[in-house]
């Protein structure tokens, strides 16, 4: 047996995935003409109550076009130092956008109202203009920590006071929801943009859709065309994620407790120094060597991703039954 816990962006669509895939009705979605494509943007939009929506290929490009439609040059950015944005999408910030950006030092990722606070810089000809605020939830980096809804709340009331932009990278939200028990409406009225990722824990096999005001989103259509990501019969790829999103948050939960039970087991190990705290689906190991066990954990079936010199990531998902976590609770004893 092989386990792949590498991400949770290794699932495949299930046989009702493809079908409703198979079965999509499709049009040019750059001439507006795709209904699915449209079903999709309308409903996540509604789910988050936000306006609007754009479909896109990545999380990635949906990140980019909201710093982009809603920054100029000279401004700066404000994320934590593990954040998505500025470790994973290759600077994309300054190449797409010309901003700059400035880091917190939140407690595994997690931006308090405070640090936010100490980042933003006076008006001077010197410095950059603060101008957004980007916040990911969960934190991959962090092990899946999750934002508090007061904790958001906060945030985003400060911005408000203080004409910042309010992005939320929502890479895994609907596991954070899920960790929190609070709905996607909960946070209708926080954030100026929402990125929805729909190809990890749902299991899609592509798509991430844009959230904002109407008028924001039709800029970002023009800045995903120029990026590139103008679709033509995407309706294909819209109908897998409307199918993730109809049929696959509730059982999150899942993949939270079976990551749990993967963080006891590791816990007891004696070649694993340190365990992250565990809340959602992301499991976050230190090791002497992150290198040397990636490779031990692979020889006894177990795919896993270096996370550091020092660090492992297991990420639990949709494809990782009961079967497969058994398999590697067993395997994880017999690693020295």
């Amino acid at each position: 047996m092989i386990v792949d816990l590498r991400s949770d962006t290794v699932t495949k669509p299930s046989k009702e995935m493809l079908d409703a895939m198979f079965h999509a009705e499709v049009g040019d979605d750059v001439f507006g003409e795709d209904p699915t494509v449209a079903n999709l943007e309308s409903y996540t939009a509604t789910l988050f109550g936000m306006e609007a929506g754009l479909f896109c290929p990545s999380g990635t490009m949906t990140n980019q076009i909201a710093i982009k439609a809603q920054t100029q040059p000279l401004d700066e950015i404000i994320c934590d130092k593990l954040s998505h944005i500025y470790n994973y999408e290759t600077g994309g910030w300054a190449f797409h956008s010309g901003v700059s950006i400035r880091l917190t030092d939140g407690e595994r990722g997690i931006m308090t109202l405070e640090q936010v606070k100490k980042s933003i810089l006076p008006d001077f000809d010197w410095y950059p203009n603060s101008k957004m605020v980007c916040v990911e939830n969960t934190v991959n980096k962090g092990g899946g920590a999750v934002y508090d809804i007061e904790q958001l709340k906060l945030l985003s009331d400060f911005c408000k006071e203080s004409n910042l932009v309010f992005h939320l990278d929502g890479a895994r939200i609907f596991n954070a929801l899920s960790a929190t028990g609070n709905s996607p409406s909960d946070l209708s009225g926080l954030f100026d943009s929402i990125s929805v990722c729909i190809s990890k824990g749902l299991g899609a096999p592509v798509g991430s859709v844009l959230l904002g005001s109407a008028t924001m989103i039709k800029k970002a259509r023009k800045i995903r065309k120029v990026m590139g990501g103008g679709m033509r019969q995407s309706g294909f790829l819209a109908s897998a994620c409307l199918f993730a999103l109809h049929n696959n948050v509730e059982r999150l939960k899942e993949d939270h407790q079976r990551a749990q039970r993967l963080s006891d087991s590791l816990g007891k190990c004696k070649w694993v120094k340190n365990v992250l705290p565990v809340e959602t689906n992301i499991v976050i190991i230190e090791v002497d060597d992150a290198a040397l066990y990636t490779q031990k954990l692979a020889e006894n079936g177990i795919k896993c991703s270096p996370f550091s010199p020092i660090h492992i990531r297991f990420v639990t998902h949709l494809d990782f039954n009961d079967a497969m976590l058994e398999f590697a609770l067993e395997k994880f004893k017999s690693i020295n």
